[in-house]
């Protein structure tokens, strides 16, 4: 049901969120994040939404994947005036880094993060668009906690239930905005 605010009526977020049907395969659904992006209301929202989950966390900096973790955590960090560290694919960082390699569903991948970014006790919080299978999130909770730093939340947009991604993140206070049942 839509809500309400200053007397308009107004979508929910999911009503931005452009479902494709059979996309890339047969049976999968793919949730498209940029017609959320593309409306400056449903950017808001999303904003919104996800700041809300963070009221009443204590954290220090936010650190978000490459790309869509970056749209979504910068806007949060300038907001709730936090520092934001990048995490971004191998090659990518100007300075020295510490890596890590995760699963893909057809390979492996490899994201880096400055080895000064994160300071010894420092309390982290994660921020990217999507948890599907887990395995980027969790390569990044590997790194935040071999430079020192402790996870105290990870928020997502939109979470795909039927992925499990949630497993692999089993110990960590995980939100998301947005729960799809299925794959």
């Amino acid at each position: 049901m839509p809500s309400e605010r200053y007397g308009c009526k107004m979508k929910k977020l999911e009503d931005y969120v452009r479902s494709i049907p059979d996309f890339p395969e047969p049976g999968i659904i793919f949730r498209d994040v940029t017609t959320v992006l593309q409306d400056k209301d449903g950017l808001k929202l999303a904003i919104d939404s996800i700041q809300d989950l963070l009221k009443d966390v204590d954290f220090d900096v936010i650190v978000g994947p490459e790309s869509r973790g970056f749209i979504f955590g910068v806007p949060i960090a300038y907001n709730m005036n936090k520092a934001f560290i990048p995490v971004r694919k191998k090659g990518k960082l100007p300075c020295e880094t510490i890596e890590m390699d995760y699963d893909l569903e057809y390979g492996k991948a490899t994201i880096e993060i400055h080895k000064d970014a994160i300071k010894p006790g420092q309390k982290v919080v994660i921020i990217d668009d999507l948890i599907a299978t887990g395995g980027t999130i969790e390569a990044i909770t590997k790194l935040i906690k071999s430079l020192g730093g402790e996870v105290v939340k990870i928020v997502f947009l939109m979470e795909l239930k039927g992925l499990k991604g949630r497993d692999k993140l089993a110990g960590f206070d995980v939100e998301a905005v947005i729960q799809y049942e299925g794959n």
